[in-house]
């Protein structure tokens, strides 16, 4: 083991500090300056030297080690182990990391202000009255059955086939509802579970609370390829598909009729149940869900989060017929019912109307923002969909993906690699996904959207090609 006084130069420093230092780190590292098991300066003594806060040099640290260039032991201190960053970082790190201060976050999409505050003023009021002794016990799902017939009305706009109240089961959450069709449907102790090969990183982190092995499938510009999944279902023995058909998160594909027929019938062969995470939904569709075409093996999962606020953690599944109770009762393990306070506003913000007028608002705000997107990024490869709250940006020849992830965050915004989106056994695309921040203007997004534009149009003299 070696030890090293290393102190680089930041007086050239153009944007955040932990950036450059990250970057200095990086290009140490690659000229040898720093070799394999040099032991780097403490935060404290380095951020002193440098005259930068310990936070800042937590912040490189914690990004050279995601790179896998760094390895910190508890007692012992950090220590260089690679000479070349990996592809991305771990994606469940990366996922989860909080927004940094000043930067403009396009990782997650932000549902934008419409009035959301004062609708949920007026229907805390309008419940208020009825808050009396039953509001002291547990809740019970005896009293849902009038919120999951309004559920049901609401969906009524999509075509999903014969829905019976009965046939829903309530959620905190769409990841909630993932959780319980999981619980539903999976047997024995490891179960194998198909995804999309790019796909929601909450499938995998649901899967292993499940014991379950997730198999990546491939998916082309109209979604999961049938041959691969009658490969996948011959070769593994699966039990349930996750697929988005409508919007695909995060490549915004959508799945047309003919191919979502195929793979029912492959589903129906195979005895494979599926799930349709319908979390995301653009504002109109005339495509039938997967459930209008297989009802008795799918299971719908829903929420409010994208389309009128992600505060009221309320999701729903739209079982299969006959099969509600079991998503019933697997919800009632879990947590009784939902809270009576979320249950009583939801009831009312959907009876009222003002559900609806919300989501129709988000969705036009949201449209607003896309279109000032394109109009910065539509000269680019780039997929997406009307009222859906992100796009899909594949990047040039003369990028990779986790490199672009940094010279974006050198120029102060914040995207999503395409490796974040796949099984460490499945390939990821240089691309990445950019979701509408509906806190910004559309002229902050388009601002932020020229910046990328200029990146993509010039790619940095350090990136591998």
């Amino acid at each position: 083991m070696t030890h090293t006084m290393w102190r680089p130069d930041l007086a050239q420093s153009n944007g955040p500090k932990y950036l450059t230092l990250s970057r200095a780190l990086r290009e140490a590292i690659a000229a040898g300056d720093l070799a394999p098991g040099a032991k780097l300066p403490t935060v404290r003594d380095l951020a002193w030297d440098l005259k930068v806060t310990p936070g800042t040099v937590a912040r490189a640290y914690q990004i050279a080690t995601q790179e896998g260039l760094l390895a910190a032991t508890v007692g012992r201190g950090t220590f260089v182990t690679a000479t070349e960053p990996r592809l991305g970082p771990p994606p469940a790190t990366a996922y989860l990391r909080e927004a940094v201060a000043g930067m403009l976050d396009f990782r997650s999409p932000r549902v934008p202000d419409v009035g959301q505050g004062a609708a949920f003023a007026a229907a805390l009021a309008g419940i208020a009255p009825a808050a009396g002794t039953d509001w002291l016990d547990y809740p019970s799902q005896s009293g849902e059955a009038t919120l999951r017939a309004a559920v049901a009305d609401w969906l009524s706009d999509r075509i999903l086939g014969p829905v019976q109240d009965g046939d829903i089961a309530l959620a905190n959450g769409g990841q909630n509802a993932i959780a319980l069709v999981l619980q539903c449907v999976l047997r024995g102790d490891r179960p194998v579970v198909l995804v999309e090969e790019l796909a929601y990183p909450g499938f995998r982190f649901l899967a292993r609370m499940a014991r379950a092995d997730l198999v990546p499938v491939e998916t082309d510009a109209r979604g999961l390829v049938p041959a691969a999944l009658e490969a996948a279902c011959r070769r593994h023995g699966a039990q349930v598909l996750c697929m988005t058909p409508e919007a695909q998160n995060p490549t915004a594909a959508h799945m047309d009729r003919a191919r979502r027929q195929e793979i029912v019938a492959i589903a129906r062969t195979y005895d494979l149940q599926i799930l349709e995470d319908e979390c995301y939904t653009t504002a109109r569709s005339d495509a039938p869900a997967v459930r209008a075409l297989a009802p008795e093996r799918t299971w719908y999962v829903g929420s409010v989060a994208k389309t009128i606020s992600p505060a009221l953690r309320f999701g729903y599944v739209v079982c299969p017929p006959g099969r509600g109770e079991a998503g019933q009762l697997a919800a009632k393990y879990a947590f009784f019912a939902l809270a009576r306070p979320v249950a009583d506003l939801m009831l009312h913000l959907l009876r009222s109307g003002a559900a609806a007028d919300l989501r129709a608002r988000v969705q036009a705000a949201f449209s607003d923002r896309l279109q000032g997107a394109i109009n910065m990024l539509g000269g680019h490869d780039v997929s997406w969909q009307p009222g859906l709250p992100f796009l899909w940006l594949r990047l040039p020849s003369g990028w990779r993906s986790s490199t672009f992830l940094r010279m974006a965050e050198a120029e102060g915004v914040m995207v999503r690699s395409a490796d974040e989106y796949a099984l460490v056994t499945a390939r990821a695309p240089n691309a990445v996904r950019l979701a509408l921040n509906g806190i910004l203007s559309r002229a902050e997004t388009e601002r932020a959207c020229a910046r990328l534009s200029r990146l993509l149009d010039s790619p940095s003299r350090d990136v591998a090609v």
